[in-house]
């Protein structure tokens, strides 16, 4: 395929593109046990061969439903299974990592078709490039090409380190009210946070690693938002999820259509309860606008670029962040900053340029300090 296929791609079928989907989003947890079992017992070729398979699997069913794509995407990283089943490759961390990216970047790549985006900034070119590449090199070139084609595809070398929790004091502003009532509602904001996190042990310890990037980006950027209301947004902006039915926003599945309006309302509910309180407008404004995009696509309002506040977009960017950690987690392998990074960075049309580089940063520095 060439470039402009692979960044405009036509959809002739979006009931087989919904199809492939589907399938994929089964698929995908089955590779990451495969491949975390791997890391740690490299050399069975029973689950090698399974790895195989399943990426096998996809392409053909990529074939069957038209998405021409994820043909494109997974037959290079299936040339490479063929030579670690062969025993021509040893199965290292590098391939493990390339191959997760890979199926994270073609996951990436359906979603936007589903929705009618664009695959610009996906590097789709770049990643075919580097697994051909990979696909013919030396086992003396392997971690070279693997580093080659990750940094490539994401801008990042390759890191895969836990991300840091915050502990200790959070940082405290002005706010709007007096000192002694920001800091006696900010402790009834986290309390509720608190009571969110305890309705499942997935959101354990969310808030403050939400909260600790949130600050942080916002601190490398100048402190352009008011760290307090940014505090209290952070620990709101998903307590409008307590007042929908817990079948919807506790399931860790795909959502229907319909549950996906249902889940549309939370923003409105956590920004209805600060905007009654006395001096947490600018919070409210950020939790009601925490889901609006740059290119308007975003909900409940549809708002674009310089109409969203800066605080909705830096909690876009880090809300996004730890559902992807969670998604990693929740396959079976711990969590991996690299492809974190990478699938955030990949969204630009989903989150505020202008914030992304700050974030970038935060998130470099914590890898470093590792």
């Amino acid at each position: 395929m060439d470039a402009s296929t692979l960044s405009e791609p036509v959809v002739t079928d979006q009931e087989a593109l919904q199809e492939f989907i589907d399938i994929l989003w089964e698929y995908a947890p089955k590779i990451e046990r495969d491949v975390a079992h791997l890391r740690n017992h490299p050399t069975e070729r029973a689950v090698v061969g399974n790895l195989f398979r399943t990426l096998h699997n996809i392409k053909g069913d990529a074939a069957l439903c038209k998405v021409e794509v994820g043909v494109a995407i997974v037959h290079p990283m299936e040339s490479v299974l063929v030579r670690v089943r062969n025993g021509e490759l040893p199965f290292t961390d590098a391939i493990a990592e390339t191959i997760l990216l890979t199926v994270d970047r073609l996951e990436l790549a359906v979603e936007r078709l589903s929705s009618g985006q664009t695959l610009d900034g996906l590097q789709l070119q770049l990643l075919i490039e580097g697994l051909e590449r990979l696909a013919a090199a030396k086992p003396s070139r392997l971690d070279a090409c693997v580093a080659e084609v990750i940094e490539a595809v994401t801008g990042s070398r390759p890191v895969a380190v836990p991300l840091p929790v915050m502990v200790g004091e959070t940082k405290r502003g002005p706010g709007d009210g007096s000192r002694s009532q920001a800091a006696d509602d900010l402790l009834f904001f986290l309390t509720l946070a608190n009571q969110f996190e305890m309705r499942s042990p997935r959101f354990e310890g969310r808030t403050m690693r939400i909260l600790r990037l949130a600050l942080e980006t916002n601190q490398m950027a100048g402190d352009p938002i008011d760290p307090v209301q940014l505090e209290a947004a952070i620990y709101m902006h998903d307590i409008g999820m307590m007042f929908l039915p817990e079948s919807v926003w506790l399931r860790a599945s795909a959502l229907t259509a319909a549950e996906q309006r249902i889940m549309r309302a939370h923003p409105g509910h956590a920004a209805g309860l600060l905007s009654r309180m006395g001096g947490w407008s600018a919070a409210a404004e950020m939790v009601a606008q925490h889901h609006e995009m740059p290119d308007g696509k975003g909900y409940p309002g549809g708002l674009k670029g310089a109409g969203i506040c800066p605080g909705a977009k830096v909690l876009a960017i880090v809300d996004a962040f730890e559902a992807v950690m969670l998604k990693h987690a929740e396959r079976g392998r711990k969590r991996s900053l690299l492809r974190a990074i990478a699938e955030i960075n990949a969204c630009d049309q989903q989150f505020a340029p202008e914030w992304i580089e700050p974030f970038n940063q935060v998130i470099r520095r914590a890898a470093d300090t590792r």
